[in-house]
This record gives C-alpha cells, sequence and structure tokens, in this order.
C-alpha cells in the first residue's frame, strides 16, 4: 500500500520563530518539521522534509517561494515551498541565533554566532556550490540576537548580547572581500539587545530612524539630521563623525604612500556620490550623526521582554514579556494601543503579517500558537497541541474526525481534511488512556485513569454522561458493542471488566477472572462476543448478553498487550511481550499462526544502553495493532522507531515507516558515536550550559526536575521515540498514529500512479478519444478503466449522458467496480455536477447490487469513501438550507400566491 507522509497534529509549538507568506500562510516550526497553516482557508499541512533536530530559525524569501530551515545542529535546509521538495543543504560552523531574506531576495543575512555573514540566495539553478559567501563581518563582541534589512537591501542593523547595536553598510564595494567598512554603533543600553528595526518614511520609504529594544524593557528611538551629514560628506578632509562609527579604516594597504591612499579615498568617495544620484539621492546611513531622540522604559518589571517585532508600513511595535503580557504600541509618539495577557508563561516568539492587521504570538512552554487580529481585538487562530504524550486515537465512522487523548488530561476533535482542531474536552483530571467513537458518529467515549467513562456530544460539544464505579478504578481501555448500549471498560488496579449501559447511565455487570491489568478490549463485529487482553498471559472472550460469561481463554507464554478482531470477525490478533503477533480462529479456538516481529521492530539506540542497537532486543515489542479496512494487512508498532506493516495471508513483512529522524530525541540512532563518552557519561547527558542565570533558569530547572523525579529514565528528561496507538480509517484510504512526536498522518498519494489493470495494444488515449468522439460512452469508460488512469476515467464518467448512465453503469465488469467507485468518491470531493454523481452512485448500486454485497470484504474501502463525501455533502446542504430556511419559505409562499 503507498501510503506516505501527509500531515502532523496534535503537536505543540516547541519554540522558534514564525514568518508570514503573502499575508495568509503562517509557517512555524513544529519539531523537526514545518508546518503551513492558511488563515483563510482554515487548513494546517506539515511538508514532509524533516530536520536532523528541532529547528531553531526560519526565514521566507519575499516572494514566498522559498524557505530557509536552520536546526539546533546548525543544519540548514533550502526548501522550495510551493513544491515542498529540499533544494540544496548547508552546515554553518557557529550557532545561528537570527536569518533573513533581503527584500530583494537575492541576500541572505545569517547571524552565525558572533560573525554576521551576508550569503547569495541560491536559485533553481543546479550548481555545485549553490551557498556562496559574500561577506562576513566580525565586529561583535558577543552573540547576535537579531537582525533587521533596510528596504533598499544596502544596511542592516543587528542587535547583540555586548548590550550594543551596529549599523552595517552593504554597498558594491562593502561586497568585495578584501573591502572593509566599519560599523556605526548604538550605544546606551543596559541589557541584552533584543530587537532592533529600521524606521522608515512612508512616503518615500528611505530609513529615517532606528528602533533599539532591551530585555529590560527599553526601546530607544534614534534618528540623523540630514543636513548635517551632507555637509560632513561634502567636505575634503573627510573628518570621523563624533559618534563612535568611523569610515572606511582599511584602505591602501599594499604598501601605498599615503598620497595615494588620499587620492584613493577621494576617488572612491566621488564612486559613491555616483552612486548615491542613482539612489535617488539617499544619504550613506552609516556616515550619519545618529542621536537619541527618545528613551521609554515600559513598566512590566521584574517581567523581562522576551519577543518583538516592528511593521514598517505601520511604525507600529509589539512586544512580548516574560509574563504573558503583550503590547502593541504606535510610534514615535510611544502610544500604547492594546495591553493584553494572553498566558500564564513566557511569550518566546511575536511577529506581524504583511499588511500588519494580524498578530502571531508562540508560547513555547504552554505549546500554544495564537493569531490576534488587534482591530477587531479577537483570536483568528487559537491552536494548542497537546504538550504531553498522545495515548489513545479514534476514527469518527466517516472518517472525517479524528479524536486524540493525551496525558494532560485533555480530548481534541480534529478534522482530517484541514488538520484543524474544533473542540477541546477537559473534564478530565487525569490521563486520558482510550476512545471510542459511536456508530452514531456523534457520539464519543473516553476512558480515564480518574476512574470516570465519559461520553461526549459532539453536536452540543458537552459532556452529557458520565460512568463512574462504587469505588474508585482506574481505566485503561474501552470498547462499545455495534447497537452501542452497552459500554465495557477494561480497568488498570483491580483487573477487572466494568459493563454500563448507555442509557441507564448505571453499573451493569462486573467481569472477574484476570489476573492483570486488562490493557486491550475491542467487541466482534459480527456479534456480541467480547474479546479482552491482559497481562496475566491470557486472552479471554466474553458472550455478555446470553450472560455464559467466559466463553473461550487463550494461554500465551508472555505477557498479552493488546488484542484486535478482523473486520470480518473471523480472526484475532494479539501482540506479547516477547514481540511476536498471535493470530487465533476465534470460532475453532486455535491459534493459526505466528509472526515473530522482534528483528523487524528492533531499531534505535538510548543514549544510556550500553549494548548496540542489534544486540540489544529488551523492551522491543508491539503495543497496538490494527487491522486494514479489508483485513488483508495489520499494522504494528510499539516502543521503536518503527511502524511495521505485515500482510496476514504470507506472513511477511511488507514495510516499516520510520517515525522521525529527529535526534533531539532518544532511541533515533542505531550507533552512537564512541568520541561522545566519558568517564562521566555521554557527553548529551552532562549539563554545561553556559549562559547566564536569568535565560538558563529554564532549561536548568526542566532538567534538573525530570532527572530527579522518582522513576525517570536517566536520560535528563529525554523524550524516548515510541508509537503508543495506531488506527486506520473506515475508508483505508489513511492511518493516523500516536507518537512522541505528535499525531502523524499517513495516506495513500494522490498522485497519478499508472497502474494499468488490463493492457493491450489497442488500449490507448488516442482510443478513448476516438470512442468519445464516436459517441461510444461504454467503449470509452472501458477503456479508460483498462488503462487505470484517473483523468480518463473521470473524463469518460462526464461525458456519458444522464439518459445513457443506467445502460452504462450496467455494462461495467465487475473486475472494474472497485475502481469506478473510487473515482466518483473523487468526484464528488471536486466536481460540481452533484446530481449527475449521485444518478451514477445509484444506477451503479442497482445493476451491481448483489455483487456489491457478496464481494463486500474486497469492496469496503472504495464504498467507506464514497459514503464519506456523500456524508460531507449532506451536511454542508443541511447546513445551507437551515441557514436559509425563512427565505426558502418566503421563497415558496410568493410562488403560490402567483
Amino acid at each position: 500500500m503507498n501510503y506516505r507522509f501527509q500531515n502532523l497534529i496534535g503537536a505543540p509549538y516547541r519554540g522558534g520563530n514564525a514568518v508570514v507568506v503573502n499575508n495568509t500562510l503562517l509557517i512555524s516550526p513544529v519539531g523537526n518539521r514545518v508546518s503551513v497553516t492558511d488563515l483563510l482557508k482554515s487548513e494546517t499541512l506539515t511538508l514532509p522534509c524533516q530536520a536532523s533536530t528541532n529547528l531553531r530559525r526560519i526565514a521566507a524569501s519575499p516572494d514566498g517561494v522559498f524557505l530557509l530551515t536552520v536546526d539546533e545542529n546548525n543544519r540548514c535546509l533550502f526548501v522550495n515551498l510551493p513544491r515542498r521538495a529540499v533544494l540544496h543543504r548547508i552546515t554553518f560552523k557557529h550557532p545561528v541565533a537570527d536569518a533573513k531574506f533581503s527584500p530583494d531576495g537575492r541576500l541572505i543575512a545569517v547571524a552565525a554566532g558572533k560573525l554576521l555573514q551576508i550569503w547569495r540566495s541560491p536559485g533553481f539553478k543546479k550548481e555545485f556550490f549553490p551557498f556562496e559567501l559574500i561577506k562576513t563581518f566580525a565586529d561583535c563582541n558577543d552573540r547576535i540576537t537579531s537582525l533587521d534589512w533596510s528596504p533598499n537591501s544596502d544596511y542592516l542593523v543587528v542587535g547583540s548580547r555586548d548590550l550594543t547595536a551596529r549599523l552595517f553598510y552593504l554597498n558594491k564595494a562593502a561586497k568585495k572581500k578584501n573591502s572593509y567598512v566599519k560599523p556605526f554603533l548604538f550605544l546606551g543600553h543596559r541589557d541584552v539587545i533584543v530587537g532592533a528595526f529600521f524606521g522608515v518614511d512612508k512616503k518615500t520609504n528611505v530609513v529615517t530612524k532606528v528602533y533599539t529594544l532591551s530585555r529590560d524593557g527599553a526601546i530607544f528611538s534614534w534618528g540623523y539630521n540630514v543636513c548635517d551629514g551632507k555637509t560632513e560628506e561634502m567636505g575634503e578632509d573627510l573628518s570621523e563623525p563624533e559618534s563612535p562609527g568611523t569610515p572606511e579604516l582599511r584602505q591602501g594597504q599594499n604598501g601605498d604612500d599615503g598620497n595615494e591612499v588620499n587620492l584613493k579615498k577621494r576617488k572612491e568617495f566621488h564612486a559613491k556620490d555616483e552612486e548615491l544620484d542613482e539612489e535617488n539621492g539617499h544619504s550613506l546611513l552609516h556616515k550619519m550623526k545618529w542621536e537619541l531622540l527618545k528613551k521609554n522604559f515600559l513598566m512590566q518589571a521584574p517581567a523581562k521582554l522576551t519577543a518583538c517585532d516592528y511593521h514598517k508600513g505601520l511604525d507600529m511595535v509589539v512586544v512580548g514579556f516574560s509574563n504573558g503580557v503583550f503590547a502593541l504600541y504606535q510610534m514615535p509618539d510611544f502610544v500604547c494601543i492594546h495591553l493584553l495577557s494572553i498566558s500564564r508563561e513566557k511569550i518566546s516568539m511575536a511577529v506581524f503579517n504583511d499588511l500588519g492587521n494580524w498578530l502571531t504570538f508562540g508560547c513555547a512552554k504552554l505549546g500554544q500558537l495564537l493569531v490576534w487580529e488587534w482591530k477587531s481585538e479577537s483570536y483568528i487562530l487559537k491552536q494548542q497541541g497537546h504538550y504531553f504524550d498522545v495515548n489513545c486515537l479514534a476514527y469518527s465512522p466517516d472518517s472525517q474526525l479524528l479524536a486524540t487523548g493525551a496525558d494532560d488530561n485533555k480530548i481534541k476533535v480534529w478534522t482530517v481534511a484541514s488538520g484543524f482542531c474544533f473542540v477541546t474536552f477537559s473534564e478530565h483530571t487525569n490521563a486520558v488512556t482510550a476512545l471510542h467513537f459511536m456508530a452514531s458518529n456523534h457520539c464519543l467515549l473516553s476512558a480515564s485513569l480518574d476512574g470516570t467513562v465519559r461520553a461526549w456530544d459532539l453536536f452540543r460539544y458537552r459532556n452529557f454522561r458520565t460512568f463512574v464505579t462504587p469505588t474508585p478504578k482506574q481505566f485503561v481501555s474501552l470498547a462499545s458493542d455495534q447497537s452501542g448500549e452497552v459500554i465495557c471498560a477494561g480497568t488498570l488496579d483491580s483487573f477487572e471488566v466494568l459493563i454500563f449501559a448507555v442509557y441507564r447511565g448505571r453499573l451493569l455487570d462486573v467481569l472477574s477472572g484476570h489476573e492483570g491489568p486488562v490493557h486491550g478490549l475491542m467487541f466482534s463485529p459480527t456479534n456480541a462476543i467480547l474479546a479482552s487482553s491482559s497481562w496475566d498471559k491470557t486472552v479471554r472472550l466474553w458472550d455478555i448478553f446470553e450472560g455464559k460469561g467466559g466463553v473461550e481463554k487463550f494461554g500465551h507464554t508472555h505477557d498479552v498487550l493488546t488484542a484486535v478482531y478482523r473486520p470480518d470477525g473471523k480472526q484475532l490478533a494479539c501482540s506479547t511481550l516477547d514481540g511476536q503477533i498471535h493470530f487465533w480462529d476465534p470460532l475453532e479456538g486455535l491459534e493459526m499462526f505466528t509472526i515473530e516481529g522482534r528483528r523487524d521492530i528492533a531499531g534505535g539506540r538510548l543514549m544510556t544502553d550500553r549494548r548496540s542497537a542489534a544486540n540489544s532486543s529488551a523492551g522491543k515489542c508491539f503495543t497496538t495493532l490494527c487491522y486494514s479496512a479489508d483485513g488483508s494487512y495489520i499494522l504494528a508498532g510499539g516502543s521503536s522507531k518503527f511502524i511495521c506493516m505485515y500482510d496476514i495471508a504470507d506472513q511477511v513483512l511488507l514495510r516499516r515507516f520510520q517515525i522521525t529522524h529527529n535526534l533531539s530525541l532518544d532511541g533515533v540512532l542505531d550507533f552512537l558515536n564512541s568520541k561522545s563518552m566519558t568517564e562521566a557519561g555521554p557527553l548529551d547527558l552532562i549539563d554545561d550550559y553556559d549562559s547566564d542565570t536569568e535565560e538558563g533558569v529554564d532549561k536548568q530547572t526542566q532538567n534538573k526536575s525530570a532527572y530527579d523525579l522518582p522513576g525517570s529514565m536517566p536520560n535528563n528528561g529525554r523524550p524516548i521515540i515510541r508509537t503508543k496507538c495506531l488506527r486506520i480509517a473506515p475508508t483505508g484510504r489513511s492511518w493516523a498514529a500516536a507518537t512522541t512526536e505528535g499525531v502523524l498522518l499517513y495516506s495513500m498519494d494522490e498522485s497519478f500512479i499508472f497502474d494499468p489493470t488490463d493492457l493491450d495494444i489497442d488500449v490507448t488515449p488516442e482510443a478513448v478519444d476516438e470512442a468519445l468522439k464516436d459517441d461510444q460512452p461504454k467503449r470509452a469508460l472501458i477503456l479508460s478503466l483498462r488503462m487505470n488512469e484517473d483523468t480518463l476515467i473521470k473524463k469518460c464518467i462526464v461525458a456519458v449522458t444522464p439518459l445513457d448512465i443506467p445502460d452504462v453503469a450496467s455494462s461495467v465488469p465487475f473486475r472494474y467496480l472497485q475502481r469506478l467507485v473510487e473515482a466518483l468518491a473523487d468526484l464528488l470531493e471536486k466536481s460540481l455536477h452533484l446530481e449527475f454523481i449521485l444518478r451514477w452512485c445509484q444506477e451503479l448500486s442497482k445493476a451491481h447490487g448483489n455483487s456489491i454485497q457478496q464481494n463486500s470484504r474486497n469492496l469496503l474501502p472504495a464504498l467507506k469513501s464514497l459514503q464519506k463525501a456523500i456524508t460531507r455533502l449532506h451536511q454542508d446542504l443541511a447546513d445551507t438550507c437551515s441557514s436559509n430556511e425563512y427565505m426558502l419559505r418566503y421563497l415558496c409562499s410568493t410562488s403560490n400566491k402567483r
């Protein structure tokens, strides 16, 4: 099955900056991937490319075509955003604090440690050295924190940790590697510079001011006198300005005398004057007499300024503080427009969109990303992923919704197509361990360690029923019968299965017999037999409605971790602690066969492991299983970086999916570097953070608290990659995995794949076109189905007249029926001819109803896709009609009167 990565949902925002492209696309880092959110369409997608570690910085070109990402290992990816493809890779030698494209898109400024590097932006051309380093400035005494380009791409203002902002000049001479122009210095701050920005005149688009912001909440406004600057430039002695900045000093270093040096200076000065004329008389900013115009301090002490951004068009500054408060100021008068508290934690990122009407905030501690419109004072986007690991998943029967439950006590319901969460339930007081959708598609069940099973109404978004027990118990598994009248929940501490009545809301029965936690529950799809798996090395079958209790008991040699039924109910699969998958015949009570999966799932080595990944098989087992929609293959995941797909008929491994390549997680590498091993242990586990106390207290406290907690892993709280839950959509077109990274969605590739079913020398696209011209819709459709080309099939479907639909539908051979149903489902999603496609579906059902019923197992994925499309259209029409109900009544009444 050709499944490919589609999206990543439920993952929290962990830090880094965000950028806005084309005023509608919000691009933000999510772990080692990049998430793109369309604010107009309310859709989000995740790029398939991955960085080696968590992303630290991203930058987008002005036209929105190129994207630059830098991770914690200073490895850079140059991505084509529309094509979602990696074009180039490069590694910087120093930690990158900021990177920005120039306004013309030709240059890239990179703040690498203390160095300011200017690179030429690569394009679509195939080059051996796509990244060309044009200039390196080494004038800063400490790490650079921020940078900003001037509108004409000739100047850069840079803020650093040495309490100083600098103005760099990039003219044609300065871009030469042997030339040097000393930057202008802005002094006076008493804390680290957080942001430095150019202030631009709205009418002339010329730089008139410079704003510098420090961590203690100080905002300095700098300006220059144009007349004084021009007088100084016209002087013949080229004397140094009174400010700390000086003109070029490194001229004539080839043994020339002083007269020749002065002559060269005059020549270069006249050349610069000619360049100024070409630039409409723009002044050389680094030679101006800059002076401090205004000094302001934000009254948020003891909170620190942690994020800021400036919009040149509106002349507005937004600042975020460590106490979760943000402020919006109108410059240059420094008027506070808005002051709002959006969280209790530090705001780690704040950015304007292109027009300046939206503000984007990020809080890394809460994993939250907010988009706020300051004019209407309302939230456009308020998305927050699960801050802790996702434990369980559940697809709705129509495959349109996906529910997730996590250790943060929250349940979130997502729209699969858009990747957006539209409701969050937070009534549980402990970790959510199991979820289940009822057949009605509008009721969700959840089980939690807080001792409750709750039922949620997805129409009114409320908890309408809560099931509890006389004595508190911790629930870890959940199941419901086909009718939705009975709920069964397995416990962690009392080793029992409790049965609840949904409508009465009371406890009906308690099934005892297990001697360990009941971690797996599932009803048979064909009858009312309940299968339960436990750590007592058994799988038990229960007949609940007949009152017979335990029907069958399947014994194993190791603890049973989970058990699932095949969709037809004729097979039961369960995974054990030794890494094997056992397949049973529940009707005969016999074991059919076993798949040895320990070697397949083995991979990845923890930093504390003393054995290599190949020799260490401890803990390598499958903790979650899931059958495909037709029951032909099974997905298995567990305590590993791999998800395995097995063919059940041949008992072979079809494919292994690697969850992530993120080296920030533990258990990804197969081979550890021996150079990183010291007498005190691995180097990565030694806390050598050399920052000051205020900035490093969060990281140090987090590492120390995770290391000292009882029962914690001895890796300083570093997350370990694993898969906790797997679910395949009822349509069979996609599946989801709850991992340490978040919820990974995989779907079949939607692009064209030429896969002919009955190809002959006469079956060509030209033959299809000729059949359509000769008014032979039957022949054209069958030829297109034999070629199995999606565009031709849809073209032939639309070409059939409504009167000929019954005749053409009855002439389609059964072996092409599944492909035709898939094409109809896709047309329903995209085509406007709703009644026409529904007529096709109706005639196909009439002509091939008996065959469809007899082969429902093979046709189930295609039929589920068709049902999903019809259900979505029905909901859209129902919403439209309900909103226009009174208008329709009025039109009907007026037509009757006439």
